[in-house]
């Protein structure tokens, strides 16, 4: 209860805490509903992120592991969702016959999962702040705010995080 308590506040330590209490126990129980070490992962990160970012409407009352556990449910069903809706768009294109087109967009999914694997490399704020300004659109300001943190220092994180994914990329690349 104090634990929720004082991320419904904003504490970033309870919070880091809480994250390193939990993160090992929720991989492994999605990992076993899903099967996959990289859905596993994403869906964590995941539901941390959206643990802090939905902190405000976390309810004192309950258990945190339970809501903490139902976020990644509702994550690990909407990951699910966007799976389904992914293979039914590969499946309609096995269809068609291999194209310039299609030869680069196998191109571009192994550029994009490279990309993936460097955004999931990075340490945790910094892959945090990252994916909340390049996926979901926050600016700095608005990501300052979440974590009691100046806009430079918003900047600071995805200035090295950039640099992390262009080093990756070259090695890639070349």
């Amino acid at each position: 209860m104090e634990a929720t308590l004082a991320i419904v506040q904003g504490d970033e330590q309870v919070f880091e805490k809480v994250f390193q209490q939990y993160h090992e126990r929720l991989y492994y129980y999605i990992q076993k509903q899903i099967g996959s070490d990289f859905v596993a992962e994403e869906v964590v990160q995941l539901t941390f992120i959206r643990l802090w970012q939905r902190r405000s409407k976390l309810d004192p009352a309950i258990p945190l592991a339970s809501q903490l556990f139902q976020i990644a449910k509702s994550v690990l069903i909407d990951e699910l969702r966007k799976e389904q809706a992914r293979l039914k768009y590969a499946q309609e294109s096995a269809h068609t016959p291999f194209t310039d087109s299609l030869i680069d967009a196998i191109e571009n999914k192994d550029l994009l999962r490279h990309i993936q694997q460097a955004i999931a490399s990075l340490p945790y704020m910094q892959q945090t702040i990252f994916n909340l300004s390049r996926e979901q659109g926050l600016t700095h300001k608005e990501i300052a705010d979440l974590f009691s943190i100046s806009p430079k220092t918003v900047e600071n994180h995805i200035a090295k995080a950039l640099r992390h994914l262009k080093e990756s990329l070259l090695t890639f690349l070349l």
